[in-house]
């Protein structure tokens, strides 16, 4: 295990609700993980298991109302961030944490020139002149690979590849000590997100910045991470290496989600899809969450929350039946 001096990013117990008028929506249910200086941690799951939230909690951006941080820590340098003014957590944002949001397409301000909304975080940061500024952001243009020259260019003149491109380098403007990426790939097809995820593996090697990358592509992550953390209904319900969750996955939902990828190399009539849909938020089971859809479950599952069980040092999984699931996927429901 990594030494306390190594560890980044540490977030302990964290806990994210929304309350409406009619109901209390439990977002992120008690999650802890780490990220080491240098690494990235693939955050994995289906649309709704609270992989945002998590990111926009560690960010300082949970809407208030109707959101809420209703427990945990966010140790990043040792430092909680939950403890912090929002005037502490804007010199923060940014410079020592930086976020690239989902939509390439909806996160740059159209009005404005890309050049522009590169200097204005350089500026906000960085006690540099308006023609330093300027220059540096023609660095970071040049670094994601546009020319410089491009500055003065508005962002309906880019195409999708190229606004991520101006969205990372916005976020990578400050040289961050950690880089949170939103599905940064989603909007591009797959010859641009090859070249986006080049990009982003070289740039954290040059840069030495630790990364969370947030995804429910399995192959994304084999490409850019060390360590990943899968998500279901607001809880990590797996978490070790990329050798421990792709070749030794205890989890049934992380096996399920390996079996819904087609293998290439066998010939296949149908996919095999996990059944049944996620729980909704507002009314999760008493039991292990992914209980209802579990082809392994047992009254033990449903009667009472799963704590997680320790497999290795590095590998953990929330599962009663996770001893009995290490050999295969043999087994059926009870």
């Amino acid at each position: 295990m990594n030494e306390m001096n190594d560890i980044l990013l540490e977030v302990k117990d964290l806990a994210i609700e929304y309350r409406t008028r009619k109901s209390l929506v439990q977002a992120v249910n008690g999650i802890s993980f780490q990220v080491p200086r240098g690494s990235t941690l693939g955050l994995v799951g289906e649309t709704g298991a609270g992989k945002t939230t998590t990111a926009l909690g560690i960010m300082g951006l949970i809407p208030v109302p109707p959101g809420k941080v209703a427990g945990g820590e966010i140790l990043f340098q040792g430092e909680d961030l939950l403890q912090k003014s929002p005037a502490e957590m804007r010199a923060i944002r940014g410079k020592r944490i930086s976020m690239i949001f989902q939509d390439p397409m909806t996160a740059l301000n159209p009005i404005l020139t890309v050049g522009d909304q590169i200097c204005e975080v350089i500026r906000l940061h960085e006690k540099l002149s308006k023609h330093e500024a300027v220059a540096k952001a023609k660095e970071m243009l040049e670094l994601v690979g546009i020319p410089g020259e491009r500055y003065g260019e508005f962002p309906h003149q880019f195409s999708g590849g190229m606004k991520q491109r101006v969205v990372i380098a916005i976020a990578l403007a400050c040289s961050p000590m950690l880089l949170i990426a939103d599905e940064p790939t989603t909007a591009l097809d797959v010859t641009i997100q090859a070249q986006v995820l080049l990009l982003m593996n070289n740039l954290k090697k040059e840069l030495g910045t630790s990364m969370i990358l947030i995804t429910h592509d399995l192959g994304v992550v084999a490409e850019t991470c060390e360590n990943v953390a899968i998500m279901y209904a607001g809880e990590i319900v797996e978490m070790g290496t990329l050798e421990d969750i792709y070749e030794h996955a205890r989890h049934p939902y992380t096996r399920g989600l390996f079996d819904s990828i087609p293998d290439l190399d066998v010939e296949q009539d149908r996919l095999k899809p996990i059944a049944g849909l996620m729980p909704d938020p507002s009314a999760l089971p008493v039991g292990c969450s992914f209980a209802p859809r579990c082809p392994y479950r047992t009254a033990a599952c449903e009667a009472a929350p799963v704590g997680s069980t320790q497999l290795s040092p590095t590998h953990c999984v929330r599962c009663v039946r996770a001893g009995e699931l290490a050999g295969g996927k043999e087994g059926g429901q009870a």
